[in-house]
């Protein structure tokens, strides 16, 4: 029988959670309200997922700025990619261990670092480099749920982990139409100076305004455990982006996606009988957490394609019978019916979670989702089909991201926040990872006339329904869950007793 969540709002110590301020935090500290500490972390969390999918839109710039070929280009997405998936969860285990406030300070130094790289670069090479240093940033995720776990009253604290999860999607979908801007009019290296200036002065207002937790968890990091991880996912996900310019039967595609999947097994039992895991695998035996990770996994991998396919289907001349002979720009505008029902529903997403409940939340979320994606494979004929689909696809991510986060923040103690919250953003990483490569496939095996053809994307959708109604399933296997309730600072370890 999988083991059940602990308690919300009781350390492993058994002490009960209660709000309060450090009385050693800074002076500086005393008077912040908890409303400030949330627009600081979600202008974190805006400039990472708006430079995960701003390229996007200017990928065929770039090939044509920097004599490059669409293979390497493509390279500007997945080393971003590969980069996230390690750091996310490198991250969230060092700020659990030496401080959120001073990791997410670093965290945005570095992605300020990668973004001024990638301004300043000439060659592909030198941008695809500074890709990597921007990807590690994954982790001002995990940081900002234990931020707001360890820092808000509880009352604040679902409906704030509900926000910042939505961010994730609409700062993705704004990236797209701010990317498509910016690069039809100002030139493609302003799609990193301006988030550098965000990225900056989020970076000053953490250092001003955030309290440092003294909530920790004593140990240091197991590097052996952190390198097979990071090789296991590297080649994972490098076999998986490669299948589309190799194909999924190329015995090199599959060496890397078999070697990478047994490099994740080996780290795995590794982190099992390590006694300074990176990761507690006994944490993913938790009923709450295994479920969460499945249906973050599917989620991913159902409507992460939509953010590229959807443009792309738009772009195509109606001579195809289908297309809408869209520009860059007013494809891209397609999702902001999905960026704006994400922003709405991560606002109130609290209210939903007191009224109804986080596991109803991802079920329903999970459920109008794939419903989008069936209107879609049926129903395309005219531009507003897309604006239904899109707009329903924002209601249901945004559903479905916000209750990941409470349920996942909820189903573990205190303590294990950044790493619990750290890998479920890497399993919808993956997953995301897994069905966009699918679309890839199944639209470059369907050409006609040198034009993608229709069924390629039909295709797709049907694919992405199909991830949908699993989700369906896995999310009613989460067991309901307590409320999330912000932690003692007083009871900052577990005791040793415990």
């Amino acid at each position: 029988m999988p083991t059940d969540q602990p308690p919300v709002g009781t350390e492993a110590s058994g002490v009960p959670a209660q709000h309060g301020h450090d009385p050693h935090a800074p002076e500086r500290m005393h008077d912040v309200h908890p409303n400030l500490i949330l627009a600081v972390l979600c202008s974190a969390g805006v400039a990472y997922a708006v430079l995960s999918s701003a390229v996007i839109p200017a990928l065929p710039t770039f090939q044509h700025a920097l004599h490059a070929s669409e293979t390497g280009t493509a390279w500007l997405l997945t080393a971003f990619l590969v980069s996230a998936s390690v750091g996310t969860s490198v991250i969230g285990r060092l700020g659990d261990m030496y401080g959120k406030e001073r990791v997410l300070l670093w965290t945005l130094l570095i992605l300020a670092a990668g973004t001024l790289l990638a301004a300043v670069s000439d060659s592909l090479g030198m941008l695809i480099f500074a890709r990597v240093i921007q990807g590690v940033a994954g982790g001002i995720f995990p940081l900002a749920f234990s931020i707001a776990r360890d820092e808000f009253p509880p009352n604040r604290v679902a409906g704030s982990i509900g926000l910042m999860s939505s961010i994730l999607g609409v700062g993705a979908g704004v990236g797209l139409v701010v990317g498509a801007l910016i690069a039809e009019h100002l030139g493609w290296h302003w799609l990193f100076w301006i988030p550098l200036v965000v990225t900056l002065l989020a970076a000053a207002a953490t250092r001003k305004w955030i309290p440092e937790s003294p909530i920790r968890t004593p140990g240091k990091i197991n590097w052996v455990a952190a390198i097979i991880m990071t090789v296991g996912m590297s080649l994972l996900l490098v076999g998986i982006a490669q299948t589309s310019v190799w194909g999924w039967g190329s015995p090199k595609a599959l060496a890397l996606i078999v070697i990478g999947l047994i490099g994740i097994a080996v780290w795995v039992i590794y982190e099992a009988r390590s006694d300074n895991p990176l990761a507690d695998m006994t944490m993913m035996r938790i009923r709450g957490v295994w479920t969460t990770n499945l249906a973050a996994f599917l989620l991913g991998a159902g409507m992460y394609s939509s953010f590229i396919i959807f443009p792309e289907f738009a772009q195509l001349p109606k001579s195809t019978g289908f297309g809408f002979g869209s520009s860059v720009l007013d494809a891209s505008l397609y999702l902001l019916p999905s960026a704006a029902g994400m922003g709405l529903l991560g606002s109130v997403t609290g209210k939903i979670a007191r009224r109804f409940g986080s596991k109803h939340a991802l079920v329903s979320g999970s459920a109008v989702t794939g419903f989008a994606f069936f209107w879609f494979a049926i129903q395309h004929a005219h531009p507003y089909d897309m604006l239904i689909c899109t707009a329903l696809l924002g209601v249901g991510i945004g559903l479905a991201f916000s209750a990941l986060g409470n349920l996942i923040v909820g189903a573990v103690p205190a303590h294990q926040t950044g790493v619990a919250s750290g890998m479920n953003t890497v399993m919808r990483t993956l997953g995301g990872a897994l069905g966009g490569q699918i679309s890839a496939t199944f639209i470059a095996d369907n050409v006609l006339h040198g034009q993608p053809a229709l069924s390629g994307f039909t295709d797709s959708y049907w694919m992405a329904t199909g991830f949908l109604i699993v989700c369906v399933f896995a999310a009613l296997l989460v067991p309901q869950a307590r409320s999330v309730a912000a932690p003692s600072k007083l009871a900052a370890e577990p005791s040793p007793a415990g």
